[in-house]
């Protein structure tokens, strides 16, 4: 079984000036639709749950990327953070719930962080 994590930090101040800026432009870059209704629900904390998605997606990509080969392209909307009945993070690549990552996913008034752990349990683990 081999281990691998992946960690990443964002100034929410950041990720807001690209939404102001760039508007659905860059939301739909980045967020899945229900990515999108998640924090855009969250009123005046939005741009804390968006930029904890952002680390959140950056964090994946961190984990996984040593088992990516050249021949897999992901992008930002590939993984998608959503969270559970309880408020419990899930990761979902491609649209597949991935019960072998793991991840945490915190925010302050400035900063948002994510940290993910994958499980692998075998040497052909698919990820996407």
């Amino acid at each position: 079984m081999g281990i691998t994590c992946g960690t990443d930090i964002i100034e929410i101040e950041r990720i807001k000036q690209s939404i102001e800026k760039l508007e659905n432009s860059f939301l739909n870059r980045i967020y899945t639709d229900r990515e999108i209704q998640y924090c855009e629900s969250k009123k005046k904390q939005k741009y804390q749950h968006y930029a904890a998605r952002f680390a959140a997606k950056e964090a994946v990509f961190k984990a996984i990327s040593k088992k990516l080969e050249d021949k897999y392209q992901i992008n930002w909307k590939d993984i998608e953070v959503i969270n559970g009945k309880q408020g419990r993070p899930s990761v979902y690549i491609n649209g597949e719930e991935k019960v072998n990552i793991d991840i945490s996913i915190s925010h302050c008034k400035e900063y948002a962080i994510a940290t993910v752990v994958m499980f692998e349990q075998g040497e052909n683990d698919e990820i996407i």
